[in-house]
């Protein structure tokens, strides 16, 4: 059974070349597609407006919906069930192509995915969908196909052929950096999340393994992507949290010296004066007579 990913398999297993079945321009205007399939590949570019792809993965869960803007763009799978929705306006370039024998010295698929790893992994793709934001190079090289097409026919020829192979690589290198950026912008928001666990918890005995859990990840990970990040890592960065928070209650409180350390998540007195003598080159009693503190009041 041929497997539901993106594209079919005998891209990558036989020696085969790109052939556009059809194309075309239109403005959809407050409109609702009903769900079918089709025999082809299809890009779904949207010019300008918005509109919604409904993708029905199967009868156990209800439709997967992608709302698209301008510069946005779906490729489904042949065997995709598929809907259309559109509440307003959105003008569209739709572009359905599939494998075909090859017919000229244009290199097939195969051989182009065994030099572009970009595209070698966009023809590979597990799901049957990817949904991307352009950067124009994908709208200039459809444009460019579909020039072509309407100059020369829907056989298209050898430059067709290349035009379609480069659309490809295009679209596989734009989705290449698209994981890339959603991988550091996760990676981001874990470095933030570890980050809060420890504000919210300083005053605990906490250790690495604790905020890991917070966030779900393994201990030795979280720890290489917080020093990424920050440069510190996770005790480095709990330290100097905790000794801002002691310099805090020095400065703004009446909190015997001696009681601290409980507040700020040190349990040994000598390990905490050590800790803030080095992060301030003060003792915590000089630390607050240096300041002339006072109880802080409300007004």
């Amino acid at each position: 059974m041929e497997r539901l990913g993106l594209f079919p398999s005998v891209w990558l297993e036989e020696e085969r070349q790109p052939r556009v079945h059809a194309y075309y321009f239109k403005q959809w205007e407050r409109y609702d597609m009903p769900y079918h399939r089709h025999d082809s590949t299809e890009i779904m570019y949207v010019i300008s407006g918005e509109c919604e792809v409904w993708l029905q993965a199967g009868q156990a869960r209800g439709p997967d919906v992608f709302g698209l803007k301008k510069g946005e763009f779906i490729l489904l799978n042949a065997n995709a069930n598929h809907r259309l929705v559109v509440a307003d306006t959105c003008r569209m370039l739709n572009v359905e192509f599939g494998p075909a024998a090859v017919e000229s010295a244009v290199p097939s698929l195969k051989r182009l995915a065994g030099e572009e790893e970009a595209l070698r992994v966009l023809l590979g793709w597990e799901r049957p969908h990817v949904v991307l934001r352009d950067t124009d190079d994908v709208y200039h090289a459809l444009k460019s196909l579909v020039l072509e097409l309407g100059s020369v026919g829907m056989d298209g020829g050898a430059l067709a052929r290349l035009l379609i192979g480069q659309l490809l690589i295009r679209i596989g290198r734009l989705r290449e950096e698209a994981e890339a950026d959603r991988s550091v912008r996760q990676a981001a928001l874990y470095v933030k999340q570890s980050a809060a666990f420890l504000s919210q918890n300083y005053d605990r005995d906490i250790r690495i393994k604790d905020a890991a859990a917070a966030v779900g990840l393994h201990p030795g990970y979280l720890q290489r992507l917080f020093k990424a990040h920050t440069g510190q890592t996770l005790m480095e960065y709990l330290t100097a949290l905790r000794m801002e928070k002691a310099k805090m209650l020095l400065r703004r409180t009446d909190i015997p010296v001696a009681e601290i350390p409980d507040y700020v998540g040190v349990g040994s007195r000598s390990y905490f004066h050590a800790l803030f003598k080095k992060h301030t080159g003060l003792t915590p009693v000089a630390y607050r007579r240096s300041l002339h503190t006072y109880r802080w009041r409300e007004e």
